[in-house]
């Protein structure tokens, strides 16, 4: 009985062990993110950590993350990064009691390896270090305390009702334990919540946007009659702000005062150019009609979205720069870092609508979607084109610079590819028998969609009706009126685009330049 009892006091001390372990992370991420609202907010270690994730983690798991969790990706990494914090705290806590120091040797190397990605981030903050080793040095020191003074708990209980001394004192140790850590973890988490609370509020960017009023476009977009069907299920002909995907490698929402952007033009031209935003606006706005598609994109899914977008060409900003023979690639970058290697072709041709943009569907650009100014370039995936809060367009060749994506398996020119899915009806939503409209979108971006035909079950293809194009950069609607009979069909869907082209049939994968194939969703029709 006495060995049980021993056994289980045992345990019972692990676990107070491991509560120590996460109060020391606590406290450390709590001093780190205080420490980061005036050093930097992109300094906490968990968002630093975070980004180097996103910049290791294999193409697969990539691609797996968009699937599983779309635009809650970003989320779901912080949630994942924060389990792993309170698990290894916690074993730190456990091997302070049974190994010191190796506890706080657990403390340490965790914050040297927070520092090293706070550091080597582009564009970190010169003293991007400071909030996590000191953030480190707050927590071990707290481990330290508490291992000590649990260590005398434990030891004082082992000793038994009859040394009256060792219990005294351990029931001392037990009450400042408990104090400490209570204590401690209330006001790490005060602080860190608060910093970060306070971080967004002093930045204001958000109302620094909902104050600017954007200037009258010289020209606008005719919407024709029939661009737009009215069909249940069927997606916009313009997609919300609020709905449309978002796709990228920023962590955190880059705050940018319109006031102090800047974008430089440099490379291989005459002269440098630097811009502010209001010398882009001066330039003159245009309105624009381009949807953009992201790589990641699978066969018959949602990242496809379509603007209209506020903004000046590309063509016209490389021109006051001068671009120089022999160039091929702009390498544009963005303020946290983030490059992309677009064809020079495709921002200078005066057939293409390529354009830094400054509004999005009526309003300036939302945060996430890059304000003050992004990149938006039809025909291209946005890995290769469409880069937010762009900050400089370098000009230069593909055999001398990388995009971000390059090394990490995606190909450096990317054209989108032709493809067509079906919106209505859904596999995971049985239908009615009877007369019902099979509808969907179809794009290829500066080509234009000629036809779109759809297949039930093995039957002969049919073609379906478009909605009147905007233009060719521009995605359509499409359906088809079906007899709808009890069971279960696959719908095929398949476009030809203006040159004539077919959609691909085989099946590929998102790496390296885009998935294709035939969307055919298995539907049911009840009696």
């Amino acid at each position: 009985m006495a060995r049980h009892d021993s056994r289980r006091g045992g345990r019972r001390f692990l676990l107070w062990g491991a509560l120590s372990g996460i109060a020391s992370g606590l406290v450390f991420l709590g001093v780190a993110e205080a420490v980061a609202f005036f050093v930097s907010p992109t300094a906490s270690p968990i968002l630093a950590v975070g980004s180097f994730v996103i910049d290791v983690v294999p193409q697969p798991i990539k691609e797996l993350a968009i699937s599983t969790f779309g635009d809650a990706d970003k989320v779901a990494l912080l949630a994942g990064l924060g389990l792993a914090v309170a698990i290894a705290s916690a074993l730190g806590g456990v091997l302070q009691l049974v190994r010191p120091p190796l506890g706080v040797a657990v403390v340490l190397l965790a914050g040297a390896l927070a520092t090293a990605a706070a550091v080597t981030r582009t564009g970190g903050a010169a003293l991007a270090f400071l909030p996590t080793v000191l953030g480190a040095l707050a927590g071990a020191a707290l481990l330290l305390v508490l291992g000590r003074r649990l260590r005398g708990w434990r030891d004082g209980a082992r000793t038994g009702a009859g040394a009256e001394r060792a219990s005294r004192t351990a029931a001392v140790d037990r009450r400042q334990f408990l104090v400490i850590t209570a204590v401690s973890s209330v006001v790490a988490v005060a602080a860190g919540v608060g910093a970060r609370l306070a971080s967004a509020a002093t930045s204001s960017i958000e109302a620094i946007r909902d104050a600017l009023r954007l200037p009258t476009p010289g020209s606008t977009v005719t919407i024709p009659d029939g661009a737009e069907l009215d069909i249940p299920g069927l997606s916009p002909l313009f997609t919300p702000n609020a709905d449309f995907y978002r796709v990228d490698t920023a962590l955190t929402v880059p705050a940018v005062d319109p006031s102090s952007w800047r974008l430089v033009i440099d490379g291989m031209v005459d002269q440098r150019v630097e811009l502010s935003f209001q010398d882009l606006v001066d330039m003159g706005v245009d309105e624009y009609v381009i949807t953009l598609t992201c790589v990641s994109n699978q066969v018959g899914g949602g990242l496809v979205g379509n603007a209209t977008w506020l903004g000046v060409p590309i063509r016209d900003v490389l021109a006051m720069a001068g671009v120089q023979s022999g160039a091929d690639m702009v390498l544009s970058e963005s303020v946290d870092g983030y490059t992309a290697s677009t064809p020079l072709a495709s921002l200078t041709d005066d057939s293409l609508d390529a354009i830094l943009a400054i509004g999005m569907n009526g309003e300036p650009l939302p945060l996430e979607h890059g304000f003050p100014v992004r990149m938006v370039v039809p025909g291209l995936y946005g890995y290769v084109s469409a880069t937010k809060w762009v900050t400089r367009l370098k000009v230069t060749t593909f055999a001398q610079d990388e995009a971000y994506w390059t090394p990490r398996g995606y190909s450096a020119q990317a054209p989108i590819k032709l493809s067509s899915r079906v919106d209505t009806p859904r596999s995971d939503t049985p239908i009615d028998a009877g007369t019902v409209a099979i509808a969907g979108m179809a794009w290829a971006q500066t080509v234009g969609i000629e036809k779109v035909e759809v297949q039930i079950d093995n039957g002969d293809w049919q073609q379906a009706t478009l909605s009147t194009a905007v233009n060719d950069d521009t995605w359509v609607q499409w359906y088809l009126e079906w007899d709808a009979t009890p069971g279960t069909h696959y719908i095929a869907v398949r476009a030809t685009d203006k040159a004539g082209m077919l959609q691909v049939e085989e099946r590929a994968p998102i790496a390296p330049d885009g998935s294709t194939g035939w969307q055919r969703p298995l539907v049911t029709v009840r009696g």
